[in-house]
């Protein structure tokens, strides 16, 4: 865990990053490796018999290996590349969705899901029929089983939550929430792109239906992503794309589809970012979840132990430090969120400003936009020293003294 893995901060020096829940940073590892792929293995997959087109069929297939070992699904065949999780959950979405579901049905949404996890199940309700439906959490951002058991009805086909989420920074329990989802015949698709690069996550042990997450997010390209099913309900969907790979036969008037997993990838498809995938899956993988997650917890404690100290500064969801997850979102009284986010970028510092594309949540908690920082593998106690340095200012230097 050394800034001096991530080249941008040697373009940079300067730079405080404190938007990973946005995006990542790569270390030198994984653009090593895509550039490389690209030197040296550079053809299209799958498709021809020379070298160097199995080169690039190793490495792409191989790079699916690697995601099935790093989330623990069953088979390879379960790993769906994607362009990224909003890709992903569209597939489920469309795919599953408008095949399953018809009028009368219900969808139920956390309401603190970011809106790749809502709008495409809006779409599927409005052309379905289907009712769509909202798990709401307390102020702090907790779900408990409970509520979900009361919100679940005979009718509901399936339960969209992340395990993470971008705003609360909040874990919920995902595995509790797959069996009571199961009791009641209902499936459950859980976006994990704010856990998978944090945390363990072992999909066989959660028992989730469908999991999304995206690369760059987790110290991989951008433009990669990945969907995993279970086996059994992935043969049953029909392809969400359609053309070049994922056929199997073509005739004028009909044609028959490929096998998993290449039924849902069609096209020429994303080798370099698979690639660079499988790289950061071994950086993480060197660097350990257990060292990633005592890093980022003790920074996140450091930074919210402060933040409560300074006068006006409001921060979203748990009092509790050990239940932001590397994510803190706040409010400063007074100061609009786009402001802050300003006067921190003239002093070299990044982060985000905004609903963080959760607008429903926003609404819920009666605010209209907020301020987050979010922690990645980069950052140390000098980096929290100056965005705590700066928050300090940001009353004073909107007008407000002190």
């Amino acid at each position: 865990m050394n800034k001096q893995d991530f080249p941008v901060f040697a373009a940079y020096p300067e730079m405080v990053y404190l938007d990973s829940a946005a995006t990542a940073q790569k270390p030198k590892c994984v653009t090593d490796a895509v550039t490389r792929y690209y030197e040296t293995e550079n053809a299209n997959p799958l498709r021809g018999l020379y070298d160097l087109s199995v080169k690039a069929t190793d490495a792409y297939e191989s790079a699916r290996r690697a995601v099935r070992d790093f989330i623990h699904a069953k088979s390879a065949r379960e790993i769906i590349f994607t362009r990224n999780a909003t890709e992903s959950l569209n597939l489920v979405s469309y795919s599953w969705g408008m095949q399953n579901l018809c009028r009368g049905d219900e969808i139920l949404i956390a309401v603190s899901e970011h809106h790749s996890n809502l709008v495409p199940w809006q779409i599927v309700s409005q052309r379905t029929g289907a009712k769509l439906r909202f798990l709401e959490c307390d102020k702090t951002g907790q779900y408990t089983e409970e509520a979900l058991c009361r919100a679940l009805t005979p009718r509901t086909k399936i339960f969209a939550a992340a395990q993470i989420s971008n705003v609360f920074g909040a874990l919920n329990p995902i595995r509790a929430f797959a069996e009571i989802c199961h009791e009641n015949g209902t499936l459950i698709v859980c976006d994990g792109t704010q856990s998978v690069p944090h945390m363990p996550v072992d999909v066989q042990a959660l028992d989730v239906d469908f999991l999304a997450f995206s690369g760059h997010k987790m110290y991989a390209p951008m433009g990669i992503g990945v969907l995993w099913g279970k086996k059994a309900l992935l043969d049953e969907m029909p392809p969400f794309l359609s053309g070049g790979e994922m056929i199997e036969y073509v005739q004028r008037e009909s044609a028959t589809y490929a096998v998993l997993p290449h039924k849902f990838e069609a096209g020429t498809v994303n080798v370099g970012g698979a690639v660079g995938l499988h790289a950061a899956i071994d950086y993480i993988s060197r660097i350990g979840f257990e060292k990633i997650g005592q890093h980022e917890a003790a920074l996140t404690a450091l930074a919210f132990s402060q933040m409560r100290e300074i006068e006006g500064v409001r921060i979203i969801g748990s009092e509790d430090a050990s239940a932001h997850m590397g994510i803190i979102t706040f409010a400063v009284d007074g100061v609009h969120p786009h402001d802050i986010a300003a006067i921190f970028d003239a002093d070299g510092i990044a982060i985000r400003a905004g609903h963080h594309c959760a607008q429903p949540l926003h609404q819920f908690l009666g605010v209209p936009s907020t301020v987050r920082m979010s922690i990645g593998l980069y950052n140390d106690e000098q980096d929290i020293e100056r965005f705590i340095s700066t928050l300090k200012t940001v009353r004073r230097r909107m007008g407000y003294g002190g």
